[in-house]
């Protein structure tokens, strides 16, 4: 139709290519490749899958680090018709293993590091090294470099599959859409302030929601790719002087290892930050901000695409305190851009919005552009996921006056101690306010008088210490004392690859693994 044209992120690539002629699109290491050659790169892949009978609706699964090879994947699958999944690289082989049959993946290109997680795979899955003889990079050398061209007639056909972290039972395979991804990454490019002279670092994981959807949207602005295998607070920062980095995103975990590395010290340039995953505490935006980032707060899950509202900053708050104005960036906001004004609720259990007063409680539920198709071969758990027409998150949040939500917990992570109901994050947020703390956990303890009461596992900073006697000390001037942790335990924090602490962990630890959590 002439006045349509089904979207989908693989135009942004070829209007950068034929725009930006001369413009670096991705450093990796010591190579620099500009858009042209990137294009030339993926027409190479997309030859290679058809070359291995990859047809459109096949799924093509990729195990790889922050690189080239996973950039490109993000635009040669799709531009076969073919849907990706990008795969978490510190996932085990059983756990590679069930994701690859569920998805029913053709092919798997995978790091020549992670050749044990795929070898136990079917013989008829064809498996692609990046670097070891016949494998990506000689596949491409003797590929056909002629332009592929997409012929997508359905916007709402899938582009890729993400599979969820499957902490509560197997994981889920959430399917994103042409339309969608796209929507997204329009919606990236405003809420980030990405331009063509933008350079962003990788410090998120491509494989985690197609890295929030950033491959394209930096792609979109002809902005250029820096890549990181891994994060490395050292490394982070040598990158953000040497390459002139602009933008990053990452967890509050990642933020936290960037502000408290040895040696650091404010940024010479303008940085923009964009943290999501978890709900930042006041604390680290300010230790950020000191350092001269700008912080913007996203908040999403990876049935959203990653991020789907942003704490979209009002100035009137500039002319608050330090606090106060890292206090109103840690909620999570609105709706982005993307996003219908009437599309993010908090509600009760019997759907009806909570009203908006900063202090009742209720669910946040979502629809519109940035919501998932479904779940990939489970219509039983889409069915749940959409109940009433929304999507349920799960996370539990308040509405204030303004329209901005603030998350107070994950529904199970709320502790009800002698019916008092206790919100995790806020004991969290009150906790790392002291200077020897780095990052703090609390979940729910059994208790015989109380029922359950909260415990902190707490990471110190390097080469400081605390009790947990004046920990419980200092938590009582911020905290009543029914909120107070009544446990400390002290260690590092078990995480997920995107930087999450995975609290399922420190309650398995705490109860027993699959017993009953509620005395």
């Amino acid at each position: 139709m002439v006045h349509l044209r089904p979207l989908t992120p693989i135009d942004f690539l070829e209007r950068s290519a034929e725009v930006y002629r001369e413009k670096v699109a991705v450093v990796d290491g010591e190579m620099r490749r500009t858009y042209p050659q990137l294009l030339e790169r993926v027409y190479r892949f997309g030859h290679m899958l058809r070359s291995l009978d990859v047809a459109p609706g096949d799924r093509v699964a990729i195990l790889a680090k922050n690189e080239s090879a996973l950039l490109e994947a993000h635009f040669a699958v799709p531009l076969v018709g073919a849907v990706l999944c990008a795969l978490n690289v510190r996932l085990v082989a059983r756990e590679i293993d069930y994701i690859v049959r569920h998805c029913g993946a053709r092919v798997v290109v995978y790091d020549d590091e992670f050749a044990g997680l795929v070898e136990g795979l079917p013989e008829a899955i064809v498996r692609v090294p990046v670097l070891a003889a016949g494998g990506y990079e000689d596949r491409l050398a003797t590929a056909p470099s002629t332009p592929i061209t997409l012929g997508l007639s359905d916007e709402d056909a899938p582009i890729s599959i993400n599979y969820t972290s499957g902490t509560t039972g197997l994981p889920k395979g959430v399917v994103y859409t042409h339309r969608g991804a796209y929507m997204n990454a329009l919606a990236e490019i405003f809420h980030s302030g990405l331009r063509p002279e933008s350079r962003y670092l990788w410090t998120l994981p491509m494989f985690h929601c197609n890295g929030w959807c950033f491959p394209w949207a930096v792609t979109a602005t002809g902005a250029t790719h820096v890549c990181l295998p891994k994060v490395d607070p050292a490394r982070i920062l040598a990158l953000i002087d040497e390459e002139q980095v602009t933008h990053l995103c990452g967890a509050p975990t990642v933020l936290v290892s960037i502000a408290n590395a040895p040696g650091v010290k404010p940024f010479g340039r303008p940085l923009k930050i964009m943290t999501a995953g978890a709900p930042p505490s006041p604390t680290i935006i300010a230790q950020m901000e000191s350092l001269g980032a700008e912080i913007t707060h996203l908040y999403g899950l990876t049935e959203t695409y990653g991020p789907i509202t942003v704490c979209a900053w009002q100035p009137a708050w500039n002319d608050l305190g330090t606090e106060e104005r890292a206090r109103m960036k840690s909620r999570q906001g609105v709706g982005m851009i993307t996003v219908g004004p009437d599309d993010i609720r908090v509600v009760d259990v019997e759907m009806r919005d909570v009203p908006r007063d900063g202090a009742t409680q209720g669910e946040v539920v979502m629809r519109g552009n940035n919501v998932m198709k479904g779940y990939f071969d489970d219509p039983a758990a889409t069915e749940k996921a959409f109940a009433g027409g929304w999507f349920h998150s799960g996370d539990i949040a308040v509405w204030h006056a303004d329209g901005f939500i603030e998350l107070q917990d994950r529904a199970k992570d709320i502790i009800i101690s002698g019916g008092e109901n206790i919100s995790t994050i806020q004991v969290e947020k009150a906790v790392v306010e002291h200077p020897a703390v780095l990052e703090c956990a609390v979940v729910a303890i059994p208790d015989p008088k109380w029922g359950e009461v909260p415990k902190a596992f707490v990471t110190l900073k390097p080469g400081h210490s605390v009790t947990a006697e004046e920990l419980i000390a200092f938590c009582r001037e911020r905290l009543p004392g029914f909120k107070v942790p009544k446990a400390f335990d002290f260690g590092d924090l078990p995480k997920t690859s995107t930087g999450k602490i995975q609290k399922f962990v420190l309650r398995d630890k705490e109860w027993g693994a699959g017993k009953r959590r509620i005395n």
